[in-house]
């Protein structure tokens, strides 16, 4: 509570005053002999209402807003202009019109009333007691206890847990895994994220990690414990802080709520994320809510109930809806996309025909200006809005090269602890999700003029390295603002068309169309001649990087392909081209040189981005599966694990080398923001990069982070010019307050994008008979075995998931004569590379590490969470392609046909639904969000978590 106060408080956009009323001389009372502490507190927040009301000159009336019966009643009349009244009087009287607020107030005061009920009746108790703070804090101090983050195991959530440590508990600890939480009477009433108290148990009682899949396991991270291995376990003897948030919940059925018995009043309903416990309501309309999804909140878990109790909120929408499914999606990443304020929008310049906005005369004289020197191209995704980034390249009269970056200059118009720049900081990354993005800043800014489109005048931030015309060493440097105006705004398939020589694409550049013949000549030699020196230059930089061990990274990325009607037409891996990287390296190369010149500025208070390197333990299994194929990893270093896989590669199976380098991306730590006066400079390092020193710069559209180091920049620049620092920098602390900030909403951007491509990933196989329907039979390889069945990703789709080969009934998988498989009495025997299926007839079938098999998908469906793809083997052998599936499934990377649309009941809603969507689409507009064509745009739009900032779900 204390925080989030703090936090209301401290954010701008709410007009929310702290009064000291204990220190100040009209205000203070001293606290009379007897009194209890509440009373005194009320009867000087009372003084202080009253002194205020005086100080106002009795013009402005006063409410004092208590739940305390008897304050209302002793002073509710005593100073006219001073109104003493319940929160629910409140509503009444002042907001009779906020529905919502009254529904809300009313859901509350109810789950009061029960908790208060409840507490009067004699319970056993179900749970210990947490043990008193200063007990928590000094069994830390002396080793006794350990602090650390719960994470629940979201595939036995009934039963696993881990507490990750933290702080001094990480550094003094022998610890080197995590600690295991074994059932729910040791989690003792505690949830998923909370910062918990936990006592570790005799040796004797420790247990080891469940490797069995289980109904909705598909999560692949390596686990560094062999099956039987027993781990430190423990259990929770407190909770340090409470992370409690909204939480998506979903109704029981009716006949689930008549099961419930005849307190139909207290409703048990079921959080959509599987690591929350069910939680106790109270209401009256579970019936009428049962088809929708429903956010509530925890007010308090005693030690004598079973469950925690919590209070509704508000209605989402309907279950399978996909607006309400988005909306579930955005509320468990704690995702507020509220549109931008009048106030907000007022700060933001103008651009319209009639008012066009132009390069000022002041500006012109400060900047170094490039409009007319400087070839400036931008190289993005088709269809692209927020261009944050130019290249260009020139031959300087001395023969050696200039390379120059230039970011868009979004702080000139974002002004520090501006309405615009409190919304942008708390928001602190646009949010992508697969057919639609929230954007960070306004569209004025993102998607106009701080985007550098070709042919108008823009401002920027650059970097210039003068290069060595033969070795490309870089020479100088020069940081500062600029005026360009980018010659090109081109995609990147047509300048990988031009780097690879074919000019038959010129025809789709807009900017050549006008052009006379010579011109057109002239200037394409020109292009063609900067993108082949780029890419030389990016050869040179990223070799280098190589040479210190940077790692080449995979990430599973998919491209939904959509429909005008937003139905899906196809799911399509994305393909990888050169000149993608190309622009990367130039990016990173800036980054880097940008981290460095502002940590040499401010070595206590710089924004940087480590990358840590990952623990050893956490390899195990990209060792063990690379064994099984013959080839040795050495994880000993950034630069040996790239050597390493490298090498693993099988010349007749592209895809294993694919998949150990998934592993390894699996095996990462996260990279994340931090502030350099909390960190020794040792531990600055990027290990994914190769480089001692990293931030991020590139993307101030999209990321907040950029912004800050945009401010940094500019300081460091006036610093070496003597001149005087424009606005306050951040202090160390708040810096690294301001990264935990940043890192959490990465963290769920992360995650909202992972799951929203998963939901249209079921959308687009739920209409589809996976008995009939080709698209649903593909090849899949195995990539880790588990005690009862594999893992298995599928190229085709970019899809991870658990294939079981023994089920429900406890029969196991055999297969016939023609390669079919079956289901029939039998026992699995797994090995360390492989698992054997025997039936009691004595037929086996033998399932390896990277076995090609044949995979019907389909979709599991769930009524209270989100719906999971369901893998089923039906053949031991490779998928063999018809003729008419010829062209998809041999190249993924193709564009392919479109098929039928996703569902019928898609359609009819739609239909139903053809009058809102002009409504909808102005929607959008006021919103200020922009709809991406496709993922592809999206994930091209956020490449750096492409490149190497790897997601770490950790290993469960």
């Amino acid at each position: 509570q204390y925080n989030k106060l703090r936090n209301l408080l401290k954010d701008a956009r709410h007009d929310c005053i702290l009064f000291a009323n204990e220190f100040q001389q009209c205000c203070y009372l001293p606290r009379e002999r007897g009194e209890s502490m509440e009373k005194w507190q009320t009867r000087s927040i009372y003084n202080a209402a009253v002194w205020y009301y005086h100080h106002c000159q009795d013009r402005m009336p006063i409410v004092m807003v208590t739940e305390d019966e008897e304050a209302i009643q002793q002073y509710g009349s005593e100073t006219e202009g001073v109104f003493v009244i319940s929160f629910k009087n409140y509503l009444d009287n002042f907001w009779p019109d906020l529905k919502a607020a009254h529904e809300l107030c009313d859901s509350i005061l109810q789950s009061r009333r029960e908790r208060e009920n409840e507490s009067q009746e004699s319970h056993g108790k179900e749970y210990p007691e947490h043990l008193p703070l200063e007990v928590l804090e000094a069994g830390i101090k002396s080793g006794r206890y350990i602090q650390g983050i719960l994470n629940v195991n979201k595939h036995r959530a009934q039963i696993e847990a881990f507490v990750r440590l933290q702080g001094a508990s990480s550094k003094d600890s022998d610890l080197v895994s995590d600690i295991l939480i074994h059932g729910m009477k040791a989690r003792n009433r505690s949830i998923h994220g909370d910062v918990v108290v936990v006592e570790l148990l005799p040796k004797n009682e420790w247990k080891g990690r469940t490797v069995a899949l289980c109904e909705n396991d598909c999560d692949d991270k390596a686990s560094g414990e062999s099956p039987s291995e027993p781990m430190p376990t423990g259990r929770v003897v407190g909770i340090l802080q409470k992370n409690w948030r909204d939480y998506v919940v979903t109704f029981p059925s009716k006949e689930e709520v008549q099961s419930q018995g005849k307190n139909a009043q207290k409703i048990l309903v079921t959080p959509w994320d599987y690591r929350i416990p069910k939680i106790r309501i109270s209401t009256q309309q579970a019936e009428a809510l049962q088809d929708f999804r429903v956010v509530v909140r925890i007010d308090s878990w005693e030690s004598t109930s079973v469950y925690p109790n919590g209070h509704f909120v508000r209605v989402l929408g309907r279950i399978g809806d996909l607006e309400g499914e988005i909306a579930t999606i955005l509320v468990e990443n704690s995702i507020s996309v509220i549109p931008f304020s009048e106030a907000q929008m007022c700060e933001m310049p103008v651009n319209t025909p009639e008012n066009p906005w132009k390069v000022s005369r002041e500006e012109e004289q400060k900047r170094k200006d490039l409009r007319k020197s400087h070839l400036v191209f931008s190289i993005d995704p088709k269809g692209c809005e927020d261009v944050d980034d130019t290249l260009s390249i020139r031959t300087l009269n001395n023969g050696n090269l200039e390379l120059g970056v230039h970011i868009a200059d979004v702080t000139h118009f974002v002004a520090p602890n501006s309405y615009i720049d409190i919304e942008a900081r708390t928001r602190a990354t646009t949010y992508y999700l697969a057919d639609r993005r929230y954007d960070m800043l306004p569209s004025v800014l993102s998607a106009d003029l701080c985007s550098l489109l070709g042919g108008v005048d823009r401002y920027a931030v650059s970097i210039m390295w003068e290069l060595d015309k033969t070795s490309y060493e870089i020479k100088e440097v020069w940081y500062g603002r600029t005026i360009i105006r980018s010659a090109y705004k081109l995609f990147y398939e047509a300048a990988q068309e031009l780097l690879d020589g074919n000019f038959s694409v010129v025809d789709d550049i807009p900017e050549f169309k006008d052009l006379d013949e010579k011109s057109r000549q002239a200037k394409l030699e020109e292009l063609v001649w900067a993108i082949g020196k780029l890419t030389d230059i990016a050869r040179h930089v990223r070799a280098k990087r190589d040479g210190c061990g940077a790692l080449e990274l995979e990430g599973v990325e998919v491209r939904v392909q959509l429909d005008d009607k937003k139905n899906i037409h196809d799911l399509i891996p994305k393909q990888p081209l050169e000149v993608h990287e190309t622009v990367a390296e130039c990016m990173i190369l800036a980054n880097h040189w940008v981290a460095k010149k502002i940590w040499e500025s401010f070595p206590h208070q710089a924004l940087l981005r480590q990358h840590p390197p990952p623990h050893q333990e956490f390899f195990s299994e990209l060792r063990e599966c690379a064994k099984a194929k013959g080839f040795f990893i050495d994880t000993r270093s950034n630069k040996t694990l790239a050597d390493s896989l490298d090498n693993a590669n099988d010349p007749h199976d592209p895809i294993v080398n694919r998949l150990l380098r998934s592993m390894a991306t699996q095996a990462m730590s996260n990279a994340l923001y931090f502030s350099t006066g909390s960190c020794a400079e040792e531990e600055f390092h990027h290990y994914g990069l190769a480089l001692d020193k990293y931030t991020h710069f590139t993307s101030p559209i999209r990321r907040y982070s950029d912004i800050v180091v945009h401010r940094l920049l500019m300081a460091a620049i006036s610093k070496d010019k003597k001149m005087e620092i424009k606005g306050n920098l951040f202090s160390n602390k708040d810096l690294e307050e301001l990264c935990r900030h940043i890192n959490n909403r990465n963290r769920a951007a992360q995650h909202s994008q992972k799951q929203s491509t998963e939901l249209f990933q079921c959308m687009y196989f739920k209409d589809k008979d996976p008995a009939t329907e080709e698209r649903c039979i593909s090849d899949g390889v195995i990539y880790s075995i588990r005690t009862n069945g594999v893992l298995v990703f599928i190229p085709r789709f970019g899809i991870k998931g658990a294939a079981y080969l023994k089920n429900k009934d406890g029969l196991v998988i055999s297969s016939g004569p023609d390669s079919r498989s079956a289901w029939k009495p039998g026992s699995l025997q797994r090995f360390q590379n492989k698992i054997t299926s025997t039936t009691t007839d004595g037929e086996s079938v033998t399932f390896h590490l990277f076995d090609h098999v044949t995979v019907r998908i389909s979709v599991q469906a769930s009524r209270c969470h989100s719906d999971t793809i369901r893998l089923e083997i039906i053949s031991n052998k490779p998928y063999k392609i018809p003729n008419t599936e010829l062209t998809h499934q041999s190249s993924p990377l193709l564009k392919s046909e479109l098929v039928k649309e996703v569902t019928k009941s898609m359609e009819e809603a739609q239909l139903a639904q053809e009058v809102k969507v002009n409504i909808i689409q102005e929607e959008y507009q006021e919103y200020c969000q922009t709809k991406g064509r496709s993922l592809y745009t999206l994930l091209e739009e956020i490449r750096d978590l492409a490149l190497l900032d790897v997601s770490n779900n950790y290993g469960i």
